[in-house]
């Protein structure tokens, strides 16, 4: 090995060693939201309610929302978009297919048309043999109705596919009025959407988006963390992505030394969730929430637990 090259190498370890010590000294932990305050009688790990529980009842229905927070869910988990006139809805898909009697995308339908479907019509718990929520008269609810139902719970909320300005102005007036600040974690996998939330609605807690975990975890994996205090308060994330395990104990590690909770989805076999329980993580969003809830009980009353 040549001089030059000699001290190429040692000057790059050094500008290595550099950033690795300037990323320990200057990375601080997220300042604490109002959100994630433990409450009384809530569940270690939180349990969310995905799309209101949609493997036990219809998704994103009221009936799912009453169905979960009967049986002790902590967080109600639910999807946003705009209709063409402009009105928060929740459903999870662009269009209205998948779930009610319906067709159409979002975009396209006002309000008054979305409640003409059935949002119950498609949901069967036997793969097909039985429909029990058919022509029962469950809509596709709106945001505030959730909001004027629920006005003590706490809600995860992700921003669908939608204009970024005017999803995050039409929500966060919501939010306001309601004054569901300090109730509701904010989540999307559109950047610009996000980006457009926090610029509207600073003070509500979001989620990282795809983009921000992806940086965390480079950094992560290189040893090194952003020196910048993140505009995120939380990880929701899937167990795996792109090829890499994300959940793992180093990375759940690296994320509480931060101040950032991890809170995984969609986990529904009762195998899994007793893995990831044992993870340490802080939340887990299922579509079975009665299953989470057996479980979180069980450890509660075991000695020590």
């Amino acid at each position: 090995m040549g001089r030059a090259m000699r001290k190429t190498l040692l000057l790059s370890v050094l500008v290595l060693a550099l950033l690795w010590s300037a990323s320990r000294l200057l990375a601080r932990p997220v300042p604490p939201h109002p959100w994630f305050v433990p409450r009384t009688g809530e569940h270690a790990p939180l349990v969310f309610a995905h799309q209101g529980g949609e493997g036990q009842w219809p998704s994103n229905t009221m009936l799912a929302f009453e169905q979960a927070t009967a049986a002790g869910a902590d967080v109600l988990d639910a999807d946003m978009h705009l209709t063409l006139d402009g009105v928060p809805v929740l459903i999870h898909d662009q269009t209205v297919d998948r779930t009610t009697d319906g067709s159409g995308a979002l975009r396209d339908l006002t309000l008054a048309q979305v409640e003409q479907f059935d949002a119950g019509y498609n949901f069967s718990p036997d793969g097909g043999s039985t429909f029990p929520w058919r022509g029962k008269g469950l809509t596709v609810p709106t945001l505030e109705a959730l909001f004027v139902r629920f006005p003590d719970s706490r809600f995860g909320i992700e921003i669908k596919q939608a204009d970024p300005d005017l999803a995050a102005r039409t929500f966060c007036a919501l939010i306001r009025q309601y004054d569901m600040e300090d109730q509701v974690l904010i989540s999307s996998f559109r950047q610009s959407n996000m980006d457009a939330f926090r610029r509207e609605c600073p003070a509500v807690a979001t989620s990282a988006t795809e983009e921000e975990v992806r940086w965390f975890y480079i950094l992560f994996r290189l040893g090194l963390r952003d020196p910048r205090t993140p505009p995120y308060q939380s990880f929701q994330i899937p167990e795996s992505a792109g090829g890499f395990h994300l959940l793992t104990p180093r990375f759940i590690g690296a994320a509480h030394a931060r101040g950032l909770p991890v809170q995984p989805w969609t986990i529904n076999e009762p195998a899994d969730l007793q893995r990831i329980i044992g993870l340490g993580v802080d939340g887990i969003n299922t579509d079975y929430p009665e299953r989470l809830l057996e479980l979180v009980q069980e450890e509660a009353i075991e000695p020590g637990g």
